[in-house]
């Protein structure tokens, strides 16, 4: 039986990583369909938004030249409300699996709470489909990186989207693709990748998550009616065994995760159902 996949993103239905990872899909032989936002819906976690028109959600169909025969759409929705309406049939069969990328910059440490990208497939994955968050590490490796202006500058901000490396991503994620089917459904693989070409990447490693993100956001000014705010590199190195550290040594990083569990560790005794 052909694997049905579902391809989507936060980038949006026009960027190239989402386009390379459905190739990437299509090319193994699995039944792929694309749906992702109309717009770039970065940062919005699992976020159930959606544009209607006439108490309809918007959904065009979006068709890409590169894959003829690969259906695809663009829906005027966040990225973890469209992997739901996948999960019940919106757009054909339902997938078994969802892969949420390739997003343009790394998806790691504990900031993958606040990613769109890792937020559709935890809303797969709630919803018993099997889910991996796939990313590209654009702040590459052996690239210096200033903060400047309250933003995270580099060289590799500079190079153009299409002369990035994420057929090295979308190769690493299907690679993953039977350790993920084999795993426990409510658990998402996130994935992050140097951007390298993948005969220079020096292995796929298990990570643990950092304590934070590339880039931390701060507060750089309040004031009366406002507050302004700036993202800055964190100010220490990350732990060995971490995602970023595991990618700033120029290797792929993969991540068991899961988003909403319950714990065993807090006194609620006393409250009954004990």
């Amino acid at each position: 039986m052909t694997l049905r996949v579902l391809v989507t993103n936060d980038d949006g239905i026009a960027a190239p990583g989402i386009l390379a990872l459905a190739r990437a899909a299509a090319e193994r032989g699995l039944d792929v369909v694309v749906a992702a936002p109309l717009e770039e819906a970065s940062g919005t976690s699992a976020s159930m938004t959606a544009v209607e028109r006439e108490g309809h959600v918007v959904v065009r169909d979006h068709p890409l030249p590169e894959l003829p025969g690969v259906p695809a759409y663009g829906v005027g929705g966040s990225p973890g409300f469209i992997a739901l309406i996948a999960v019940h049939g919106a757009f054909g069969p339902p997938p078994t699996v969802v892969l949420s990328g390739i997003n343009r910059g790394a998806n790691a440490g504990r900031a993958v709470l606040h990613s769109g990208t890792v937020g559709a497939a935890f809303t797969a994955a709630a919803n018993g489909c099997r889910a991996m968050a796939v990313s590209l590490d654009v702040l590459s490796v052996g690239e210096a990186t200033a903060v400047s202006g309250g933003a995270a500058v580099s060289a590799a901000a500079r190079v153009r989207d299409a002369e990035r490396h994420w057929d090295t991503a979308a190769r690493v994620a299907l690679d993953l693709l039977p350790r993920l089917t084999a795993g426990p459904v409510e658990s998402v693989l996130n994935v992050n990748a140097p951007d390298l070409p993948h005969g220079r990447l020096r292995g796929v490693r298990r990570a643990t998550l950092a304590s934070f993100g590339q880039v931390q956001m701060t507060v750089a000014e309040a004031g009366h009616g406002f507050v302004r705010t700036s993202l800055e590199e964190p100010g220490q190195a990350a732990q060995p065994g971490t995602d970023l550290a595991l990618l700033a040594a120029g290797y792929a990083s993969v991540t068991a995760v899961r988003a909403v569990i319950e714990v065993a560790d807090v006194d609620l005794s006393g409250l009954g159902g004990d």
